[in-house]
């Protein structure tokens, strides 16, 4: 299929063609990033947009639950959902489970809804190395919110915050100790601190830690894309469906406030900066993968191995001579 019929498709909001597009974006040939790149300037032109939410949370919080949940409220409020959850891939074999659609298993056959799992491929941060184009992909097909699942890692998963708009932490009560439980780096990066499972005999401890994170959260220095009130505590149960609608009420006000207050389009900008950056490290990077460059480097770490360099001397010469930096 040309890309330019395929973009077509994707306007249309064909979810077989967003499904090849983002296989598409996600290979590393250079042919196929070519295209890819020529794809996402043809859908980019549109300017459609979406709300962005990143969801990071502990593993065994239950977030492909909340997801299901939160989802299927949205698209019965006539909204049309995507989810892009990334799968920790494994560093023996590189595989990764991909389950999040039998997890999901009714918001799988929702017809408002689209699941696309990915594989974190050694990618930190815990998104994939393409999640942003993908997300770019889903606006373009005309989705209206997009929810950016991570692997669970915890409290290294603030790049989830440099493509979404708003960012929810997911914390399960009683976790032991709550307020060394996730980072303050990554609690800095909060919109939303959602504390699961409110229900039943976990009430009264989802109770008391949400009190400990909103106390935490007061403590915080003020950023200046927050109104009264943000970032903020709240209790939800992803299984009565309890909180739900509230915490959607309360992200579409920050939405609403940033939008009116020029912080909406001056994120956006930022965080096309941010991966412009990135785009220019990843393919210095890649230089470093081709034959030549890895023959140089074998020779050069034998000369460092043998103390006939410096490391530093090595380095430079490398980059002087091999990458003509």
């Amino acid at each position: 299929m040309r890309i330019q019929d395929l973009g077509d498709k994707i306007l249309k909001g064909d979810r077989r063609a967003l499904a090849r597009a983002i296989t598409l974006v996600e290979s590393s040939r250079q042919d196929h990033r070519a295209e890819a790149a020529a794809l996402l300037d043809q859908l980019r032109a549109v300017g459609r947009q979406a709300v962005r939410v990143g969801l990071s949370g502990t593993p065994g919080v239950g977030k492909s639950t909340f997801i299901e949940a939160f989802g299927m409220m949205l698209t019965g409020q006539g909204l049309r959902v995507a989810v892009l959850a990334v799968d920790p891939s494994s560093t023996r074999s590189g595989g990764s489970i991909l389950g999040d659609k039998t997890r999901m298993e009714r918001l799988s056959r929702d017809p408002n809804a689209f699941i696309r799992p990915s594989p974190s491929q050694s990618h930190l941060g815990g998104v994939a190395r393409r999640t942003r184009e993908a997300v770019e992909l889903c606006e373009a097909a005309g989705f209206d919110v997009i929810l950016i699942e991570t692997v669970g890692v915890g409290q290294s998963e603030t790049v989830v915050a440099e493509m979404s708009d708003l960012f929810v932490l997911l914390l399960a009560p009683a976790g032991g100790d709550e307020l060394q439980g996730v980072k303050r780096g990554i609690m800095e990066m909060a919109d939303i601190i959602l504390v699961n499972k409110a229900d039943g005999d976990l009430k009264p401890a989802a109770t008391r830690t949400c009190s400990d994170y909103a106390g935490a959260l007061r403590l915080l220095r003020k950023r200046p894309q927050d109104p009264e009130g943000f970032p903020k505590a709240m209790m939800v149960s992803a299984q009565t469906e309890v909180g739900l609608a509230e915490a959607w009420t309360e992200m579409q006000a920050l939405i609403d406030w940033r939008r009116e207050n020029g912080f909406w389009d001056r994120r956006r900008a930022d965080q096309a900066l941010y991966w412009f950056d990135q785009e220019v490290r990843q393919a210095l990077l890649a230089r470093l993968e081709t034959g030549e460059a890895k023959a140089a480097m074998a020779e050069l770490s034998a000369r460092v191995a043998a103390g006939d360099i410096s490391p530093a001397g090595a380095a430079e010469a490398m980059l002087r001579e091999h990458l003509r930096m």
